[in-house]
């Protein structure tokens, strides 16, 4: 188990941790998520004791990490996919490892295995590609059998199969009981591999819940009509104000004519049947569900350090209007300002 408490961390003038509180459990992935330069890898080099916070504390399995006896035992993390030394091989760098940490030469040839790097393992780290630096930080991580895994961005540079492999790997370790820390910034990916959510940006915690409740509680619904007979529309729902009826711009898989709405706050099947009573014609009728990479987005956009501006012609980012109201919420509440 991984127990942040309070953490707090100040580059000069910069605050990079603002009393980060969360708790990642035995038995489940935790994801942990943010805009880049949000503090997810200063939360976990914190952890890890590679850098000292101002004030808090991050506690694995109950103790100092940096006083382990055994510490590939009880943490195995991947933190920088360039780390090993460019002139030694792969495998000569994990034999290092195993030989300074009593871990034997036959767990060197598993891990290699496992990572899918037995072809290449006496090629130079310093030629490997991303994606095979990146497997080969993850068999490092993986050599002392740990309790718990720390893993930082661990998919960029992976072809498909190592992101799944990845994913099933998070999955298969939580379900031996091991605590997984994965940090992300792809709320798409982590929500395919993560129990856990804890949301970070501008070095404060936005939000702590579950998978299944993140997309609960932004899952709202809408309906998307192309009507011939708009005022009619329009008229159908005058006498109901929980229901809101918008114009909404055509897409390209809308059909050619009709006007087309956005309506929120009704039932896909009520609105069918009144439809059909009030014999309304429409040519597109379906119900639209809020994404849970928009609801991330939306919880997020105001915390971006590094903001992007439209390209010439393009139409800006519309989010939702529920997950708008949760960003706008949650900023207010740690003291941000939402756009």
């Amino acid at each position: 188990m991984i127990q942040i408490t309070n953490l707090c961390k100040r580059f000069g003038s910069k605050v990079a941790l603002d009393n980060v509180s969360f708790t990642a459990v035995d038995g489940k992935v935790t994801g942990f998520l943010g805009p880049n330069g949000a503090g997810k890898s200063t939360t976990m080099r914190a952890a890890l004791g590679l850098i000292s916070a101002d004030s808090g504390r991050a506690l694995i399995d109950g103790g100092d990490f940096r006083k382990s006896s055994a510490p590939m035992t009880c943490v195995g993390a991947v933190l920088d996919a360039k780390s090993a030394h460019k002139n030694r091989s792969a495998y000569d760098h994990l034999r290092s490892l195993a030989l300074t940490n009593g871990i034997s030469k036959r767990r060197v040839d598993e891990v290699i295995d496992m990572t899918g790097l037995t072809s290449v393992k006496k090629r130079k780290a310093g030629n490997f590609s991303l994606g095979m630096s990146q497997r080969l930080s993850i068999a490092a991580a993986l050599l002392g059998d740990p309790h718990n895994l720390v893993l930082d961005e661990p998919v960029n540079g992976l072809d498909p199969e190592g992101v799944k492999w990845v994913r099933e790997l998070c999955r298969y370790c939580a379900s031996e009981g091991r605590t997984v820390l994965l940090s992300s910034h792809l709320m798409s990916e982590v929500a395919l591999t993560a129990d856990n959510l804890v949301i970070i940006g501008q070095g404060k915690i936005l939000e702590t819940t579950t998978v299944n409740d993140f997309v609960a509680e932004h899952s709202s619904n809408s309906i998307r009509v192309v009507t011939p007979e708009p005022q009619k529309l329009i008229a159908i729902f005058a006498n109901a104000p929980q229901v809101k009826v918008e114009s909404d711009q055509r897409s390209a898989s809308d059909p050619r004519e009709g006007a087309v709405f956005h309506i929120s706050g009704a039932d896909l099947k009520a609105a069918a049947q009144v439809f059909a009573q009030a014999q309304l014609v429409t040519y597109e009728l379906v119900e639209e569900k809020v994404s849970l990479e928009d609801a991330y987005m939306a919880l997020t956009h105001s915390q971006v350090q590094y903001a992007t501006h439209e390209l010439p012609g393009q139409q800006p980012i519309q989010y939702s209007n529920a997950a708008q109201q949760n960003g706008t919420h949650v900023a207010q509440q740690n003291g941000g300002q939402a756009r």
